[in-house]
């Protein structure tokens, strides 16, 4: 019998013991890494050589998605599972325009992970089906890349200056581009539209 190696990335160390600890009881799984932060899913990937990665998102150093993005460059034999809390269809979007095999909420039961991970390293793919069907409601990311920055740095109530000042962008800039972002996101100020878009996923 062939055993599936994996690597899993979740920052909270009981969660992540939990589900090293159910995985292992699989008689074909073997967790080979265990890692808390975004940052170190790479350097563990290259070293350890999983035939999959089970990812969170929401991570400390660097998020699941952009290490998934890493792991497609530099490990493509590694299968990625995204494995979220968040079930946003714009993270469903990012995770397969970055080649994530699996899309997974975490109020689901551990035998579907594992499921997931033979399904995977099988070669198909398996996303969450109320996921898909809200993404496909949803449609695309209206937003720009640069108004996605301006927004990302107005959640945390930064003036527009201070925007413009970390951007490096003139304060009528930011202005126009979260202009833009508030009328996309159908809100009325910039605090709404960053929360509307975080929570479709698209920031």
């Amino acid at each position: 019998m062939s055993v599936i190696t994996v690597l899993l990335a979740e920052d909270q160390a009981m969660m992540r013991g939990a589900l090293s600890l159910l995985l292992g009881l699989e008689e074909d799984i073997e967790v080979v890494a265990e890692v808390g932060t975004g940052d170190r899913i790479l350097p563990a990937a290259l070293r350890h050589r999983p035939k999959v990665a089970v990812l969170d998102i929401e991570l400390p150093g660097r998020n699941g998605l952009d290490a998934a993005a890493d792991l497609a460059e530099q490990l493509p034999g590694c299968k990625v599972v995204i494995v979220t809390t968040f079930g946003r269809p714009g993270y469903l979007r990012q995770a397969m325009e970055v080649g994530v095999r699996a899309f997974l909420v975490k109020d689901r039961p551990v035998e579907e992970l594992a499921a997931a991970i033979r399904r995977v390293h099988a070669g198909e793919v398996v996303i969450d089906p109320e996921l898909a069907a809200a993404a496909l409601r949803t449609g695309a990311n209206p937003l720009t890349e640069r108004e996605r920055d301006v927004l990302t740095a107005a959640t945390d109530g930064r003036t527009v200056a201070d925007i413009a000042g970390t951007l490096h962008l003139s304060e009528s800039t930011v202005r126009n581009y979260l202009s833009a972002a508030i009328a996309k996101t159908g809100t009325r100020n910039r605090i709404e539209a960053a929360h509307a878009a975080q929570e479709h996923g698209w920031l």
